[in-house]
């Protein structure tokens, strides 16, 4: 599941992750870290509290302690993986505070997306939630995708403007074809460095994608210095609209 935060014209996704974990201190640091790089949280301190969470809210992830009173947290896995809350292919990230193999390799045969040690960073989270909604995400779709006069064909890489073939680089098409496969969603730089560079600001400026949104608006925009088709939103970032 996704949160739609709406304001004027834009959309903006946010993944909701469910912390589940007994210790208050412990989810309240994955919140704040969960929140700064973008995601949603919502929690749970037990697992039958788990359960009814992924039941009703429908998460994109679950980060999971192992540890939980009552139902605990290899139990909350093999429920989810059985198809008892329904979406049995949930990501799910397990925390641990044994380190022992065993345990590490109970979880990931039961399932596990990943496997994280307390303690932990909580900037190494963020970066493996981040990373597992990747892996799991859909495929991109070879359908084309048309746009007012845009025409992006995915599985040639070719894009059409007005009929006329436009020259691209890889990663200007990787930038247009995910903008195009969420349209009038906003997205922040730093956020779009994850998902199309596979990359965070500390290793590639921010900078990088303001100079390829530019070059997308040279080779795109009837009139660049006032894009219709490629916007930027105040405060956020970047949409593609769908209605140029």
């Amino acid at each position: 599941m996704s949160h739609t935060v709406t304001g004027g014209t834009t959309d903006r996704v946010a993944p909701v992750v469910l912390v589940v974990d007994d210790d208050a201190a412990v989810r309240t640091v994955v919140r704040w870290q969960l929140d700064d790089a973008g995601f949603r949280v919502v929690e749970a301190d037990d697992g039958r509290a788990a359960l009814r969470r992924i039941r009703d809210d429908r998460p994109s992830l679950v980060v999971l302690d192992l540890s939980l009173p009552g139902v605990g947290g290899l139990d909350v896995l093999r429920s989810v993986r059985d198809g008892r809350t329904g979406g049995s292919d949930l990501p799910i990230i397990v925390l641990s505070g044994r380190s022992g193999e065993t345990d590490r390799i109970v979880g990931l045969d039961l399932g596990a997306d990943d496997y994280l040690v307390k303690p932990f960073s909580p900037g190494e989270l963020a970066a493996r939630v981040r990373s597992v909604l990747r892996r799991s995400a859909p495929e991109p779709s070879d359908e084309a995708v048309v746009i007012g006069s845009l025409r992006i064909e995915p599985a040639s890489r070719r894009v059409l403007l007005s009929g006329e073939d436009v020259e691209l680089t890889p990663k200007e098409f990787d930038l247009l074809l995910f903008l195009a496969a969420h349209p009038r969603h906003a997205f922040s730089r730093a956020q779009l460095l994850e998902r199309v560079w596979n990359s965070s600001s500390d290793w590639l400026g921010e900078a990088t994608v303001t100079e390829h949104v530019h070059r997308l608006r040279l080779k795109l925009e009837h009139d660049p210095a006032r894009p219709r088709l490629l916007r930027t939103v105040r405060g956020v970032g970047y949409q593609l609209a769908d209605d140029p």
